[in-house]
């Protein structure tokens, strides 16, 4: 045999056998939508966990449903930026109107704070194994470590066209068992007057504001005019007055570009013809932060820097900085004026030391609470306290006014703590918060006229 008879034979051999590596090769499996877990937290007795979505395939993702088995003795309690449904120890977790799609490369997340020492198993993400998600990491998660003991970053603009220390309360445009008041009869307490509220129109994103007729036929008669006249009537005693969009049943939705264009132009809109200093988010059922901060930032770029932006979430949107309330005020903490959390309804909950659910209705509740939000980005000067008046203004966490003087004594200087005491102090904490007006003067003003003068103390 010649050598080079010999190297074509070679040659022919190794084509041969690449050819047959490339033919019996596995096909590598495409790429899929995962759904991984992690606990972001754990407290021995609970964990705040945390499912990311991400479309990793070609094609764009309409829909998700992540479902889960938690061993006998685990549960789900509290959860946000999802549906949840279950049956036994299956849970099935379900997109919300705004995180549903998903392009390709995108990705998105919910959570939930789990009870036990267990996690989640058996994980699929549209009837698919979750890819990673289906058991927790092999790793221990990071343990719950002390509050720094260096204060959080704490400078904070010119405090703007309200005073360091405030009181806000919600006017009621509707009928109910408090009293009804006109606009102009808001006592002389209340610093910032919240108007709920204004409604979704037929256009998505766009809201709509006027009298309700029902409760101007309770006054008697109270027109738009005369409304508008209040509106002025209460800024000439030095007040400012919002409009609050959402509330228990609104269902306004701003999940798109457009939408949030739709937003800010009606509420500006509205704002001109109505005389309103700004706007409260008050959305309880949900919401989108990427454009509802686009909304809010397009609104103020045409209302200007005086602009007053507060938001009112309930206690779970406020318990991590993942969940969408959380997300949005510190996506806007450059032009956000003040979050003033509703301290009530909600059962215990996990203050910012991690190691205790707190009852509601305690200064213990308000101050570890209240701190989440100090240690984790907002200033003081951005974060008030949000109480109900007295009897049926809600269903509970119901406190005397003391107690509020009291947790704002502890916030502001370290004193009148309960067994919970803050890492540091926060001498510019804003103020309070009440629902509602209408309540407190049915209730006889003990909210106002005893948390009001004293915010007049605090540093």
């Amino acid at each position: 045999m010649t050598r080079s008879k010999a190297l074509l034979i070679t040659l022919a051999m190794a084509l041969a056998a690449g050819i047959a590596a490339i033919w019996l090769a596995p096909a590598a499996s495409a790429a899929t939508p995962t759904a991984v877990f992690t606990k972001t937290s754990d407290w021995g007795s609970g964990w705040e966990g945390k499912y990311t979505i991400t479309n990793g395939g070609t094609a764009t993702i309409t829909s998700w449903t992540v479902v889960f088995d938690l061993p006998a003795g685990t549960t789900v309690g509290t959860y946000w930026d999802a549906l949840m449904t279950s049956s036994g120890q299956r849970y099935t977790f379900t997109n919300r109107s705004w995180n549903g799609t998903l392009a390709p490369g995108a990705s998105t997340s919910f959570g939930f704070l789990g009870g036990g020492s267990g996690s989640p198993l058996n994980c699929t993400l549209n009837g698919q194994a979750c890819g990673g998600g289906t058991t927790p990491p092999t790793t221990a998660p990071p343990t719950t470590t002390a509050p720094p003991t260096s204060p959080p970053p704490t400078t904070q603009p010119p405090i703007g066209p309200l005073p360091k220390h405030f009181l806000t309360g919600y006017w009621h445009n509707f009928v109910n068992p408090a009293v009804e008041l006109r606009l102009r009869d808001v006592p002389n307490e209340y610093d910032l007057v919240a108007v709920a509220f204004a409604e979704a129109s037929s256009t998505p994103g766009a809201v709509t504001f006027g009298v309700d007729p029902g409760l101007a036929s309770a006054l008697g008669g109270y027109t738009n005019a005369d409304f508008k006249a209040d509106v002025q009537a209460l800024k000439a005693r030095g007040k400012k007055v919002i409009i609050s969009v959402g509330g228990e049943a609104g269902r306004v939705s701003v999940g798109d570009s457009g939408a949030a264009t739709n937003f800010a132009n009606s509420v500006f809109a509205i704002m001109q013809e109505y005389g309103f200093d700004g706007v409260d988010i008050d959305l309880e059922n949900g919401l989108n932060p990427t454009f509802m901060g686009q909304a809010l930032r397009a609104l103020r770029s045409r209302a200007g820097a005086n602009l007053i932006i507060t938001m009112a979430p309930q206690t779970i949107d406020m318990q991590s900085t993942g969940a969408s309330y959380f997300r949005l005020a510190l996506d806007i903490r450059d032009i956000l004026t003040v979050v003033h959390t509703q301290y009530y309804n909600s059962g215990s909950m996990l203050g910012c030391d991690q190691s205790f659910a707190y009852s509601q209705g305690t200064v213990n509740f308000l101050t570890a609470l209240a701190c989440i939000q100090l240690e984790n980005g907002l200033r003081p000067d951005q974060v008030a306290l949000g109480l109900p008046a007295g009897p049926g203004a809600a269903g509970g966490g119901i406190v005397a006014p003391s107690v509020v003087n009291q947790a704002l004594d502890c916030l502001a200087r370290a004193t009148n703590c309960g067994s919970f005491r803050p890492p540091r102090t926060y001498p510019g904490i804003r103020g309070a918060m009440t629902w509602s007006i209408n309540w407190d003067v049915a209730n006889g003003n003990g909210f106002a006229r005893t948390v009001k003068p004293h915010l007049g103390t605090l540093p």
